[in-house]
């Protein structure tokens, strides 16, 4: 990966400007499965860069000693992405599983896998089991959404939103619906209660659909948006504008500090970034087969410059 060397050269090192090493909360109160690398669209800012002709997929084995470790330690959330999770094997099997247990249950979803005929009964198996879901919307035009995703993708997204509204998401209190929003090029967020202002009346009178939430987030310089960055000589001017929104007062809630991410063959991760970069958690066990539930916390994060665009501006993960 190249252009991660670029990365950690083009601004002061993370640890360096932050000034000590983060580490992981007394509590991780988030199991995050990134249970596949299948997706139905190949996205230009997905940090995973999954796509059609990916088929890495979390094995039983596998999900079984994550729903183990689910049962044995205090998790809160069970939080699941991939790729299109939906498409994984054992998608299902771990929503009832975490459900079972107690578990609040969060799927990120890109919406248009929903228009899929084996796909299309999965908002009402969502429904029925009180899953929240977090959406991918990058904008609420349809020029710039096709454009990071393809085209067709925005109207797809739209019928979606309103059959989620029909099945009560975003409506219902326990049938929560939010959406993210990501810039389409090399530009951190605008305020992230402006910009939900904005989704709200635009979505609301244009299309009648309504939602609880808009988490707008900076791109991470990393997997598909970081060749990018790269290839369009981007990166340098990216990174200086992350660097100056570098905020130190939301370090304490950025997702590695409270969250374990399992990657889908089963090892550990401090986040679904560092996933990506295959950059392992500071512990000798380091997968779910192996993992005891005293490693988990007060441990040492995995740091690099990617790291700021989750501490730019009002934060970002």
């Amino acid at each position: 990966m190249e252009y991660f060397k670029k990365v950690n050269q083009a601004v002061e090192r993370f640890d360096d400007r932050v000034g000590y090493k983060i580490k992981t909360k007394d509590h991780i109160d988030t199991m995050q499965l990134n249970i596949t690398r299948q997706c139905n669209l190949a996205c230009k800012h997905c940090h995973v860069a999954c796509s059609p002709s990916r088929d890495e997929d979390m094995t039983f084995e596998v999900a079984e000693k994550c729903m183990e470790l689910l049962a044995n330690y205090d998790f809160d959330i069970v939080d699941i992405t991939g790729g299109a999770p939906e498409m994984s094997k054992v998608f299902k099997y771990l929503v009832k599983e975490s459900r079972a247990l107690g578990k609040n249950v969060m799927i990120r979803s890109n919406l248009t896998i929903y228009n899929k005929e084996e796909y299309k009964d999965i908002p009402e198996f969502l429904r029925d089991y009180k899953v929240d879901i977090i959406a991918s919307l990058p904008f609420y035009e349809r020029e710039k959404t096709d454009k990071m995703r393809g085209i067709g993708v925005f109207e797809d997204s739209i019928l979606i939103l309103q059959k989620l509204n029909d099945l009560g998401y975003g409506i219902d209190p326990n049938l929560k619906l939010n959406l993210v929003y990501n810039p389409s090029g090399a530009m951190i967020p605008m305020g992230q209660e402006e910009l939900e202002s904005i989704y709200r009346v635009k979505l609301k009178e244009e299309y009648g659909i309504v939602f609880d939430n808009l988490f707008a987030l900076a791109n991470s310089p990393i997997g598909n948006f970081g060749r990018w960055l790269d290839k369009s000589n981007n990166l340098d001017r990216y990174m200086r504008r992350l660097y100056g929104a570098f905020n130190d007062d939301v370090i304490d809630d950025v997702m590695c500090r409270n969250t374990l991410s399992i990657d889908y063959d089963g090892k550990i991760y401090d986040c679904d970034f560092n996933l990506a970069l295959k950059m392992g958690i500071k512990l000798p066990r380091k997968t779910v087969l192996d993992i005891e539930t005293s490693d988990l916390e007060n441990r040492i994060i995995n740091t690099a410059n990617h790291c700021y665009a989750c501490t730019a501006g009002a934060g970002s993960s």
